[in-house]
């Protein structure tokens, strides 16, 4: 085509020439603010249900109104409203184990941890315990830990994690689904046992101290709080050296069976323990009222504005809490860092006119286990379809990275379009650094996962100085006091992470195609078994 020809006849005729897209800018300066000030003192830590996480809502929802984005909660305003309750232990918790002709009482954290009820005031049951391995009921994926075994109305013993060799994000998911896999064999009950490695990652007094806050939950209509396993009376985690003698009434060393399942594919064996135990806890509740932030960019494309991108990030953080001189967790990373993102992205693309609509939401709860975005996937804002879910969470800003992580990519398009954006963006895409954690099953985003919705969770990457700053982050500052303003944050990387993000949500609103599962994907079969998968791409 003779492109000067073709502007003269557009200026002979007086018609109108179509404006270039000029590549957005991203304002380092930008990210700075939002992050300055969503993680200022005065926000106490944005604990969901306090005064300090409704004036970040607040903020949040004042720069999509200035951005010209609609509202999408079903009120007319910008506010998903949603009771979470919150459950903490009235006094300690009793487990009696009956062995070998006597009776243990363990009560003292040193020896048992118990999470609060959000559905019972009072928990009490006893039945005999059967020991079902690491707990996984998959016959189909190789995993048949309950061969042989009856559980009905009994209460299962199961080790944490999951086999070694297990590809990571599968072993993550069917590790959150063992209280759901107890249930549908009858068990009403679960007492979970540290293995080596997960004690080596997260030593007891390590999980003693992250147990003092509280469960949490969201609320039905009903007054009721949501459970995915009403069927499990209760459950308990018990330090492995409270656990030996436990085992070895039943002629099973515990140690023995902890070095199988620390070996590459071991599964160690259940079987009937010779034991009872009875549990008994109770709990006082604390209901309160919180919003996920939520707002809308209609499509431009009538045919498939209703198939909508939607970026989601958490907004909360875990508030005032813990003891020493500093008991203020601000949060500047975790997760201001990832809703600054978030906003700018969204400025960005508000200035284009993408074919798909794309949905904007700041969530509360993640840090009392993903509730928001559990309650907005369950009840969705928009009048149409999330086809495709880009997750914001703890972007390490601390140096300027050379790669991205998109926990997830592999399992659907989505990925393509990540790479693409990378690319695009002068950096690259890398696979999962820490597949240990597990980490794709452990924010927001995966519970729209559980609702088929094909997503990728973004991260900044481990090329270069990035493994050293994001070991560090985790090691001295995750979910401390010291995620503050006083970390060394390099701006120009959140303007660069920003970039990436906006080349993906764009990638993806504009797309020929929406969003699909890859045919091998296991998370696209378990989730989504009917919905049209992309052929597996070739390696």
């Amino acid at each position: 085509m003779n492109v000067k020809l073709l502007v003269s006849a557009l200026l002979l005729s007086g018609a109108a020439i179509p404006a270039l897209a000029e590549e957005p800018v991203f304002d380092a300066q930008a990210v700075r603010a939002h992050v300055t000030f969503l993680a200022d003192d005065l926000l106490e830590g944005r604990d969901t249900g306090s005064r300090g996480y409704d004036i970040a809502a607040s903020y949040v929802a004042s720069q999509f109104i200035a951005l010209g984005l609609k509202p999408a909660a079903a009120d007319g305003s910008f506010f998903q409203k949603l009771t979470v309750r919150e459950a903490r232990l009235d006094g300690a918790p009793k487990l009696a184990l009956t062995y070998g002709g006597k009776e243990t009482v363990l009560s003292d954290t040193a020896q048992l941890l118990v999470r609060p009820s959000l559905t019972d005031a009072k928990v009490s049951f006893e039945a005999p315990l059967v020991f079902a391995g690491f707990g996984f009921d998959r016959p189909d994926l190789g995993f048949n830990d309950y061969k042989g075994l009856d559980v009905k109305g009994k209460i299962v013993v199961v080790l944490t994690g999951f086999p070694k060799g297990t590809p990571s994000e599968l072993g993550a998911h069917l590790n959150s689904d063992k209280a759901m896999m107890a249930m549908k064999r009858g068990a009403i009950g679960v007492i979970s046992v540290p293995t080596i490695e997960d004690t080596a990652r997260r030593p007891w007094d390590k999980r003693v101290a992250i147990s003092d806050g509280p469960a949490k939950g969201w609320v039905g209509a009903d007054g009721r709080a949501f459970s995915r396993t009403p069927g499990i009376k209760g459950g308990a985690t018990l330090n492995p050296d409270a656990a030996a003698p436990l085992f070895a009434a039943s002629g099973k060393p515990l140690a023995k069976i902890l070095a199988e399942a620390n070996r590459t594919g071991g599964k160690p064996k259940g079987f009937a323990m010779k034991a009872r135990a009875s549990l008994s806890y109770a709990q006082t509740w604390k209901d309160v009222v919180s919003e996920n932030v939520v707002a809308m960019l209609p499509g431009s494309d009538p045919q498939v504005a209703g198939e909508f991108i939607a970026m989601t990030a958490h907004l909360d953080h875990i508030g005032v809490h813990g003891k020493g001189e500093d008991t203020l967790h601000n949060g500047a990373m975790d997760n201001a860092s990832g809703v600054a993102t978030m906003i700018e992205v969204a400025r960005a693309v508000a200035k284009e006119k993408p074919r798909r609509s794309v949905m904007f939401a700041a969530l509360t709860g993640e840090e009392g286990g993903l509730i928001g975005s559990d309650y907005l996937a369950r009840n969705p804002v928009v009048k149409g379809e999330v086809t495709g879910l880009v997750n914001f969470d703890m972007p390490v800003l601390t140096y300027m990275f050379s790669d991205v992580v998109a926990f997830g990519a592999e399992n659907s398009t989505m990925g393509k379009v990540v790479a693409e954006a990378a690319t695009k963006a002068g950096i690259k895409l890398s696979p999962d650094p820490m597949p240990e954690e597990g980490l794709f099953t452990r924010s927001d985003h995966y519970r729209f996962v559980q609702q088929g919705v094909p997503a990728v969770f973004m991260m900044t990457g481990f090329e270069g100085p990035g493994e050293k700053a994001f070991r560090s982050f985790l090691k001295d500052h995750y979910h401390q006091p010291s995620d503050d303003l006083k970390l060394p944050f390099n701006w120009d990387a959140g303007a660069l992470f920003a970039k990436v993000n906006y080349y993906t949500v764009m990638g993806l609103a504009n797309g020929a195609e929406r969003p699909k599962w890859y045919a091998g994907s296991f998370f696209g079969k378990e989730f989504a078994p009917k919905a049209a998968k992309a052929a597996d791409p070739v390696k």
